[in-house]
């Protein structure tokens, strides 16, 4: 799975009307996806407390002022757009890049998370938003999970492996559908591998499989 493109005015029209259900049925902070400045811009204007760039800040050059104006709290994923080697070091190289970004915005430290983009870099493939590698990407992301520590850099660290590509081709189910064991397994391995937050589809779930994998482990902390 890669993401596809719309347009800024229709990407900027799903995100506000979203943002007023959110806000008529809950006082939960929002998090906004996008790596468009002028939606950034709108979304924070509309009460939006996050801004999750998959870019990591890196593809419009107009987001830095949009952030250092509004202060947002920020998940910063790995992403360049030219190919790198697609090991664990070029991750973190990438994530640094975004942090040193983060930095000349004027962001303080304790309101970033970042994200090391399992299911975005690719050998080849269409779409702004991915990082094409020169390695195996299974292989990439895989990597990445069973080292997520030596990736946290004193922030924190959000994963999103739910129905990824990897899960997938590794229990060769192509439907996303079939991928809930999978998809909880990789999540409950990513927490004791030290991940923080987990981004998923599958909620109630989710909980479920970590509460019981946090209480049996060494990272149980009040879940």
């Amino acid at each position: 799975y890669l993401p596809t493109s719309v347009s800024e005015k229709t990407e900027l029209q799903r995100i506000l009307d979203a943002i007023k259900v959110i806000q008529n049925i809950s006082n939960l902070p929002i998090s906004v996806d996008t790596c468009r400045a002028n939606v950034a811009k709108h979304a924070l204007e509309y009460g939006t407390e996050i801004i999750n760039d998959i870019s990591g800040l890196k593809y419009d050059p107009k987001m830095i002022d949009v952030v250092r104006k509004y202060r947002p709290s920020l998940v910063l994923c790995a992403f360049d757009s030219k190919r790198v080697i697609g090991d664990i070091q070029s991750t973190k190289d990438l994530l640094k890049d975004s942090l040193k970004l983060a930095n000349t915005a004027g962001i303080s430290s304790d309101k970033i998370v970042l994200d090391p983009a399992i299911g975005f870099f690719r050998k080849s493939g269409k779409g702004s938003f991915f990082t094409k590698i020169k390695s195996d990407w299974l292989k990439r992301d895989l990597s990445v999970i069973q080292n997520l520590k030596s990736i946290k850099m004193n922030h924190p660290l959000l994963i999103s492996v739910s129905n990824k590509s990897f899960i997938g081709k590794i229990l060769g189910k192509e439907n996303v559908s079939d991928r809930l064991f999978g998809s909880l397994a990789a999540e409950v391995i990513s927490v004791l591998n030290g991940a923080d937050i987990i981004r998923t589809h599958n909620v109630a779930q989710t909980k479920d499989a970590i509460t019981i994998a946090s209480r049996l482990s060494k990272r149980h902390k009040g879940l």
